[in-house]
């Protein structure tokens, strides 16, 4: 698997609504900054994911224009923008913003180690 290969994974699993699906994709001691707050490893994580899917029914989200900024054999780097949209109090909505992902290789593996995530206004 490539980076490359790793972010569109990690979309589609996204879209799951099922933290087991995203969770073998992070890294073990991943740190997470979203607009809302910082979340460091696994169980972090998988509550502020949960939250989100909570709040947003049926949210699909989407990664796109990604740019690599660094890659090598064990680290990448890729900035990019994302969507969203779904169900919030019963009314469709959606927003976007930027995001910034670090992958590692553990073991032949890639992995997430970081992600940040900033809202643009509506």
């Amino acid at each position: 698997m490539t980076p490359e290969d790793l972010l569109c994974e990690y979309e589609q699993r996204t879209n799951t609504h099922q933290f087991r699906e995203v969770e073998p994709l992070l890294a073990d001691d991943a740190i997470y900054w979203f607009s809302e707050g910082s979340y460091q490893g696994k169980d972090e994580i998988k509550q502020a994911f949960e939250k989100t899917w909570d709040f947003i029914q049926n949210e699909r989200y989407a990664i796109e224009n990604v740019q690599w900024l660094a890659k090598d054999e064990t680290v990448a780097v890729c900035i990019y923008q994302f969507r969203w949209q779904g169900m919030v109090e019963g009314r469709l909505k959606q927003g976007g913003g930027r995001g910034t992902s670090v992958f590692q290789k553990f073991s032949g593996d890639w992995k997430v180690t970081h992600e940040h995530l900033s809202s643009l206004p509506h």
